[in-house]
């Protein structure tokens, strides 16, 4: 899919007009109606027992021509924002429909336990560059989405709403990097993915010093539908806690819970599309796994030449996440999107068993930085059923500080190349991995300690095993080759990790290598 541009700001243009509480109006018939989740939960259930309705992707044909370039020209004029005059901690501004966003989504302000329509208005936005005439929109037209700005730094939102049901937000570095949705239907399968969407916003406003910020979201698809509470607290790490009630409308082959998604173009470990200048091109670069058996897992991520799914079977899981460990400037070398800033997502399962199940993880071909590539989400292993309701809670932190890491040795690096010793001739074809473990006690270590790899591979023969201090990172460097002991191309599973006297000294790295066919096999 082409990633969603939500890196912009807005600019503060001068303009005349109404105040905000004014613009927002919504025609007197609407009315104010009550609201709180429970509305909204039984509102969701209701409409899964009704026939799917899609929403109209029609728009008028000044905003349906729109190139990149001209929609991204339109603002919307910060004084204007939701709030803006209520002198709270938090202001609200809205993205207009138009390019690649079609779907209208109605926004809704709640005070008091009760909801009122947030009316369009093109005085809003600033249309000038765009070349849309306001006057000729229609006054229901409403929004693409929304964006979040905190008192902290009025001219700079830490969290969006926009396309589907996108969204992002920023810890501390101020960068966006990776997205998550509200569901995943189907990802990876050989059939079409379904994209449930947000099609609705309830927005509550905040007390006078709240730094809390309570979002509610109606989700819709032909499969599924869902009611959404998010609470949203700016910080490093910034957090949502979230909760989901969902309701399918039929039987759901796949169901992704909490889905994460990512863009891996190209880093140390996989070099298939490295033909750009910088040294690596990632959102994210690894997913990391905390499992119900409290093990934890780090899993590399790769720009594969087809669709790879893998599934990490568990029960219960403690958390997981799609994480950008590398920090490094000198790793990225990118002066413009600045890949070392990008954040981390750690999702941490809240009250209640998710039960049976699997993190599941897919990769797909991307040709450049452009498509978020990378999916991650829980699957229960029960499949969802019509007049069910499922509910989830969870905590996502967004930032480069996670919340929770292995007390062990972590992975920081993987690299690979061709297998072999060096100046010895070569008989055979082989793949050699290189990890680096630090943290945890590893620094500790005296320089003759008996640490020991532990390497299990579900194909083909490991050999030129090696486990050294690596004083570069206060860690170690485990080493191994794996020599194909067959002409297969399918995928090989490995797992990694080291010992001292019989107690693990990291978390486990894991890894599927595909080995190249028996004619590409150069050594």
């Amino acid at each position: 899919m082409q990633r969603r541009d939500f890196l912009r700001t807005a600019v503060a243009i001068a303009a005349a007009g109404l105040p905000a509480s004014q613009l927002f109006a919504a025609p007197a018939a609407e009315g104010d109606q009550p609201f709180d989740y429970a509305w909204l939960k039984g509102h969701a259930r209701a409409l899964a027992g009704q026939p799917y309705v899609p929403p109209s992707r029609d728009l008028p044909k000044a905003l349906a021509n729109l190139d990149y370039d001209q929609f991204q020209s339109i603002r919307f004029r910060p004084e204007h924002a939701l709030w803006a005059d209520q002198g709270l901690n938090f202001q609200l501004q809205f993205f207009h429909l138009g390019y690649g966003y079609r779907e209208a989504v109605r926004m809704h302000e709640v005070v008091d336990g009760k909801a009122r329509p947030l009316a369009y208005d093109p005085r809003m936005f600033d249309l000038s560059k765009s070349g849309v005439s306001g006057k000729s929109l229609p006054k229901d037209l409403g929004y693409a989405g929304l964006r979040i700005h905190f008192h902290t730094d009025w001219n700079a939102d830490f969290a969006v709403f926009l396309g589907a049901s996108y969204f992002r937000a920023i810890g501390a570095t101020k960068q966006y990097g990776l997205s998550a949705r509200g569901l995943a239907i189907d990802s990876g399968m050989g059939k079409p993915e379904e994209f449930p969407i947000f099609t609705a916003f309830w927005l509550q406003r905040p007390g006078k010093d709240a730094n809390v910020l309570t979002v509610y979201a109606l989700l819709e698809s032909a499969s599924i539908t869902g009611a959404y509470r998010f609470d949203i607290a700016p910080g490093e790490p910034l957090t949502m806690d979230v909760d989901a009630a969902l309701y399918p409308r039929k039987p759901i082959e796949r169901l992704g819970v909490a889905p994460l998604t990512s863009m891996y173009l190209f880093g140390e470990n996989d070099r298939r599309m490295a033909s750009d200048w910088r040294p690596e091109i990632h959102d994210s670069d690894g997913l990391s796994i905390n499992n119900g058996a409290s093990e934890w897992i780090w899993r590399p991520l790769t720009n594969p030449a087809g669709v790879r799914v893998n599934a990490y079977v568990d029960e219960n899981p403690r958390g997981y996440g799609l994480l950008q460990r590398d920090r490094n400037f000198d790793h990225y070398q990118d002066d413009g999107v600045f890949y070392d800033r990008r954040p981390s997502l750690w999702v941490e399962p809240k009250s209640g068993a998710w039960g049976r199940g699997a993190v599941q993880l897919i990769e797909l071909p991307a040709p450049d930085e452009t498509y978020d590539n990378i999916v991650a989400y829980w699957n229960p292993a029960a499949k969802p059923q019509p007049g069910q309701e499922l509910l989830y809670s969870y905590r996502m932190y967004w930032g480069a500080q996670m919340p929770a890491a292995s007390p062990l040795g972590q992975v920081v690096a993987t690299r690979t190349g061709i297998g072999g010793v060096v100046g010895q001739k070569r008989q055979y074809f082989s793949w050699r991995f290189a990890v680096d473990f630090a943290g945890g006690s590893l620094a500790q270590l005296a320089r003759d300690a008996q640490v020991e790899p532990v390497i299990w591979s579900s194909r083909g023969k490991v050999e030129i095993t090696s486990a050294r201090p690596q004083f570069e990172v206060n860690g170690y460097r485990a080493m191994f080759d794996l020599k194909p002991t067959d002409d297969s191309t399918e995928p090989i599973d490995l797992r990694l990790y080291l010992r001292l006297k019989g107690q693990p000294l990291t978390e486990t790295w894991t890894y599927q290598w595909i080995p190249p066919p028996p004619s590409e096999r150069h050594y």
